[in-house]
């Protein structure tokens, strides 16, 4: 199971001061040496974390390794036409709210359809994968085969916030919707609000092949500090793989 490290959060601790500390770019470059697969970043578009600049200087960090870029991103215009510069790896289509906290839930493909086909295909013709941050949901899944997504990254919001028999309940509709997903031939990736316990039973589920996983790691890394906090959800998943 690969793991992608979303770096959000150390640039949200640096905006709150306006300032050039900390880097989220060589927090980067500490996850990708503590065994990090993939960096992750969402340029919202309120930029209220990570800037223009963060991403580009990202992709000149990165452009002599292996480890590929996710770009998360709301499906507007100007995401696109800064993605169909910037090339990262994969694009990961997400719905935004200016007022959110963080993302509350996944795209509605199934109401975006006409809009989302001609979208991916653009960003498809320039090498790019696309992915779609999706609810557990077997029609939002049939929806992102049609738009042509390469992949769903499953949301795992409902999972890592219930309680009691709610959690199986939520475990139970991600394991359904990775496998059909699989089974219909996407990618199956997975992510939102997973944490050092709670994501032992996702990393158990075989068709998932990645998670991204930011605010957990970066928080524990106050503590922890980042290469170790990033080695240790690395020891977890790859351990619950078996």
């Amino acid at each position: 199971m690969r793991l992608g490290v979303n770096i959000d959060h150390i640039a949200t601790l640096r905006e709150a001061r306006k300032t050039v500390e900390p880097d989220p770019v060589k927090g980067a470059l500490i996850a990708i040496e503590a065994g990090a697969d993939q960096i992750t970043l969402h340029l919202r578009e309120d930029r209220r974390h990570i800037q223009d600049e963060d991403l580009f200087r990202l992709k000149c960090e990165l452009k002599d390794t292996q480890i590929p870029i996710n770009l998360e991103m709301a499906p507007t215009l100007e995401m696109k036409n800064i993605a169909l510069e910037a090339l990262p790896n994969t694009t990961t289509l997400v719905p935004e709210k200016r007022q959110e906290i963080t993302t509350e839930g996944g795209l509605d493909v199934v109401s975006m359809k006409d809009y989302l086909k001609e979208y991916i295909r653009e960003l498809k013709e320039s090498g790019i994968k696309v992915s779609l941050f999706i609810d557990p949901d077997i029609q939002q899944i049939d929806a992102s085969l049609e738009v042509g997504a390469d992949a769903v990254e499953i949301h795992t919001g409902e999972y890592a916030n219930a309680y009691g028999k709610n959690v199986e309940k939520e475990l139970e509709r991600i394991k359904k919707a990775a496998k059909y997903a699989k089974e219909k031939g996407l990618a199956v990736y997975a992510g939102h609000g997973l944490n050092y316990e709670n994501v032992v039973n996702i990393a158990k589920i075989k068709e998932i092949e990645e998670l991204n996983i930011g605010h957990s790691i970066i928080a524990n890394a106050i503590f922890l500090g980042l290469y170790q906090a990033v080695k240790k959800m690395k020891e977890i998943i790859t351990n619950a793989r078996g």
